[in-house]
């Protein structure tokens, strides 16, 4: 049975694809976006997070892993969390040791038989709804044989299935899968190839090839774009996703506006936040930008 690396399921979510649904995280994605809100997300295995709240400086993080690189902030000297990566038994004696629980493990590996028992708990309000299971992440597409798998064993139950997904993967795995699912929710980040590399580390070919392909091969696609200050906000960007979209075969999107809401789970991974101090986009902000998609026949929406 495939295994694969989810940092949470999330139940009775409203806002990822239609009805009442249970949306699954994967843990890897290939892109590295400035505005991720997840980057727990980006590392493929299970990784340790620190709480600098919390801590209270013990340093049994550190007793209980011999040799692991120390840092300290605020005075308070910890393991570094940004050496440690998967799911050891250092690492869970790090977290089970720590008095202050500033210590967490991001990431559980669970099979299909686990995630699909999960899923199917809710089964009733899915019916009820017109809801189902909605694949996130990260990017669930970078477990290929535990999405055809899952997808497989949840429409024989009769559920609905539904991704959310940059769609940055070859070809042929993208078109494997996306069969097995009722709803795409495909991001279109931008349409310059050169800032998608810039932001995103993204290929656009990749990108906007998927992208195309779901438009012209699938029943129900939404394309989504994250509007983010200083990469895609302008209106003259907003001008060519619109005419991307309309040669493309689209005749909706739906406008994200930026939020930093994410911002706080970068101290957490040690990590930079590229974004800090920009502030959040509220849809009042980006009436100009959506009559620009109007203007060129595409149904924009927040």
């Amino acid at each position: 049975m495939q295994t694969a690396t989810v940092f949470n399921i999330q139940k009775f979510s409203l806002n990822d694809g239609p009805g009442i649904r249970t949306v699954v995280f994967f843990k890897g994605c290939p892109l590295r976006c400035a505005w991720c809100a997840n980057p727990e997300s980006q590392m493929r295995t299970p990784q340790l997070e620190w709480k600098e709240s919390a801590c209270v400086g013990c340093g049994a993080c550190l007793d209980a892993m011999p040799g692991a690189p120390a840092c300290e902030r605020s005075g308070k000297r910890h393991v570094d969390v940004r050496t440690q990566r998967g799911d050891t038994p250092e690492v869970q004696a790090a977290v089970s040791i720590c008095p202050a629980h500033a210590l967490t493990l991001v990431g559980e590996t669970k099979s299909v038989e686990e995630v699909l028992r999960v899923c199917l708990q809710d089964q009733p309000f899915y019916e009820d709804s017109g809801g189902g299971v909605t694949l996130s992440g990260g990017e669930a597409l970078t477990w290929p044989e535990f999405c055809v798998e899952l997808l497989t064993r949840l429409r024989e139950e009769g559920i609905d299935t539904c991704i959310e997904t940059g769609a940055h993967v070859a070809p042929q795995v993208f078109q494997r899968i996306a069969p097995l699912l009722d709803h795409l929710l495909i991001d279109l980040k931008h349409v310059d190839g050169a800032k998608l590399q810039e932001h995103a580390a993204a290929q656009a070919d990749l990108m906007l090839g998927n992208l195309r392909w779901a438009l012209a091969n699938h029943p129900d696609v939404l394309p989504r774009t994250p509007v983010i200050p200083g990469f895609n906000d302008s209106l003259e960007e907003a001008r060519a996703m619109a005419c991307w979209l309309r040669e493309a075969g689209a005749s909706r999107v739906q406008l994200l506006p930026f939020h930093n809401y994410g911002e706080g789970k970068y101290a957490l991974l040690d990590m930079p936040y590229r974004l800090q101090g920009v502030k959040n986009l509220h849809p009042e902000d980006l009436q100009d930008y959506r009559q620009v998609y109007l203007d060129e026949g595409i149904e924009a929406f927040f």
